[in-house]
Order: structure tokens, then sequence, then C-alpha cells
């Protein structure tokens, strides 16, 4: 199997990922319910992860890093604990249902969303968010990277808005976090909710969000945290203040393993080869006759995504055909980016999306676009 579906879950992990999580359920108690050794070797383990995390993305401190099983439900926190009834937000045509459907719901309890659209090629228009915004606007939520096309966000600019105007500014890297440089202080980042098992490469279940200095998000679960039990509300305290229950601490311990393996090996140099074998393969395949592909490669820089249809073809039928003629992993359909698609106006057909990582190779993404080829002259 050649695996380019990366976008959807990173494959294969690197080495020392699943021993980690091995060893943590054999070794590690709960983090934060006791004293015993046992407790403690969980709670170092979490406490060290949360340490390397906040470097990683320039945090203000380890104890604002607050893990979740997602960055669908690090959104929901955010989203839901920072905005209500009559706030205005400020979003894009990119965003996955991760955004969108909270922002929905906001909408539905008397809030209010306006969307900087995208043009048929993906780009979007950055004067935009001038003209959408209101004396009631308190946030733009956008994400970094598109996990259709692969476009990069200007995250410079939308942080210099948010910061200019008072708004906090709420980023989804799901797709970047772990390759790309992110810093919360200097990009203006008030909230940056991430998943542990894509470009982080660490395991399924992990994932949080990054709380910037000021910023008070109502607690979207209440209940066990192991400290102040005798509140009857939620304790105040980052991280406590959202981490409602038991962590998942035996995958936490694989996506320490994991960022080890990022920092032995070079976030730049793991960015540098997926991003070159993205463009290898963009390519190979864009002056295919009947090869459609979305998105802006007119820049180096941007995820290593490629989206294509093939004439007419239904998207799903050409991933099949791709994985049971070739042996090719991809995503088909409609990637939980409906407005994307329709802007693309690929939302009957939806795409076939390529995404490679650190594990991929040359001659992966040459037989990747030899398959289309064929499909395509078919």
């Amino acid at each position: 199997m050649i695996y380019l579906d990366n976008a959807a879950t990173s494959r294969p992990k690197p080495p020392g990922v699943a021993e980690a999580v091995l060893a943590a359920m054999e070794t590690y108690g709960n983090s934060g319910r006791g004293a015993h050794e046992d407790a403690l070797t969980a709670s170092r383990g979490v406490f060290s992860v949360r340490e390397r995390l906040a470097a990683l993305f320039h945090a203000p401190g380890a104890e604002r890093v607050v893990f979740t099983s997602n960055s669908t439900m690090a959104l929901n926190m955010a989203i839901g604990g920072l905005l209500g009834p009559g706030d205005h937000v400020i979003s894009t045509d990119w965003e996955h249902n991760s955004v969108l459907r909270p922002l929905h719901r906001l909408s539905q309890m008397g809030g209010s969303v306006d969307f900087v659209t995208a043009d048929r090629q993906g780009r979007l228009d950055d004067t935009a968010f001038e003209r959408l915004l209101r004396p009631e606007t308190k946030a733009v939520v956008c994400t970094h990277a598109s996990n259709l096309t692969g476009d990069l966000m200007n995250i410079e600019f939308v942080g210099d808005f948010a910061r200019k105007h008072g708004l906090l500014f709420i980023l989804d890297a799901s797709q970047t976090a772990g390759v790309f440089p992110i810093n919360m202080e200097l990009q203006c980042i008030d909230v940056l909710c991430f998943t542990g098992h894509k470009s982080l490469l660490g395991p399924q279940g992990t994932g949080g969000l990054c709380v910037g200095e000021g910023v008070e998000i109502r607690p979207f679960a209440v209940g066990g945290t192991g400290v102040q039990s005798f509140l009857e509300t939620q304790p105040e305290e980052y991280p406590t203040r959202l981490e409602a229950g038991t962590l998942n601490s035996h995958g936490l311990a694989g996506l320490g393993a994991a960022l080890d393996f990022l920092e032995k090996t070079g976030v730049d140099v793991i960015r540098t080869h997926e991003q070159a074998l993205a463009r290898r393969f963009y390519e190979q395949v864009r002056t295919i006759p009947g090869v459609t592909v979305y998105g802006d490669f007119s820049t180096e820089n941007r995820a290593p995504v490629v989206a294509l249809n093939i004439g007419d073809w239904d998207s799903a039928q050409v991933s099949d055909e791709l994985a049971e003629r070739f042996g090719i992993a991809t995503r088909p359909g409609a990637h939980c980016a409906p407005r994307f698609h329709r802007a693309l106006g690929t939302q009957e057909q939806g795409a076939v999306r390529f995404s490679w990582s650190w594990a991929n190779t040359a001659e992966e993404t040459d037989a990747a676009a030899e398959a289309v080829r064929i499909l395509a002259e078919e």
C-alpha cells in the first residue's frame, strides 16, 4: 500500500511511538489522582509533553496547554467557551466542519458569522476582513491550512488584524501543528487548537489547545480533576479548568515519543521533504489532459496536499480505482469542507485528495502520478 492519506491521519508513526504507548499502559497510574509512584510517573510524563508543546508553539507556559481527544473537541471548547449570543465572528470558506458546525450553533444561539469567500481557484481576499468587521465582532476563527487544497493562510496578517481591532484570534492548526512554524506570541494567536495524530505524528485520541495570556475560556465540561474536590464548580486554574475526567496519558506518552522524533529529525527537514514530494506530484499531474487540480500553487509554502479530479468521474470512483488497482490510499468526497467545495464548484463530484508525510518517497509519488495518468487516459 502506498499511503497518501496523511491529512486524515499520518501513517506510519515514527519509531518509538507505539512502544511508548505500550510502556505507559504497563507503568502509568492515573495522572493527578494520587501520590504513589505510578500516579506520579503518569503526571511527570503528561507534564513533560505540556512543556514541550508550549515550547514548540511558543505558548505562555505549560499550564496553558490543555489536552483533549482531538482538535474538534478543542475548537468546540474555544468557540463555545469564548463566544455567545450577540457576538459576531469572522471566518473563511476554507474551514472544516470542526469550525463550521460550532459557528452554526453559535448563530442558532443568537450570535452571527460572516465568511471571507474563496474564488474558483480557492484564493481568499484579505481585504474582506476589514469589510466584514462590525462593532459587535469579537473573534476571528480560521484554519492555518486548508485540509482540501493545502493552501496556507496568512496568519501573520490575520493575527495583526485581530490585534489591531481587539479581537480574539482562534486558530485551527489541525493540518500544520508539528511541521509548520507557529509562534503564538509573534502571530498574535489567542487560542491554538491542534491534533496529535496528523503532522505531530502521534496517536489518535490526542490533541488540545494552547491558551494565551488573559484568555478565560468557560469550561466545556465539568467533573473530576483530582484537585479541589470540595469545590462545587470547576477549578479556575488552567489546565484543570478545561480537563474534566481522566486524561489519555497513554496516548500522550506516544505523542511525547513523536515529539522526540520531530526534534531529532528537525521539523524544517520534515516539512521540506513533504512539500517537495507534493510539488513533484503536482508538476506531473497538472498537465495531464482531463485532470483538474485545485488550489493556488503559485507559492512553494503550502501544506503537502494535492486535490484533483479526473474528467467528470466521481471522486469516490477514482479513489476506489486507485486503491484496488494500484494500491494507493487517498481520500475522496467532501473532506468535511462544504463551503470550500461549493466555492470550487466540486460539491457534486467531490475531489480526490493526496497528502504526504515524512515516510513517503519519490518513488511512491511517481507511482501515484503514473496511476492518475493511466486513469485519465481511460
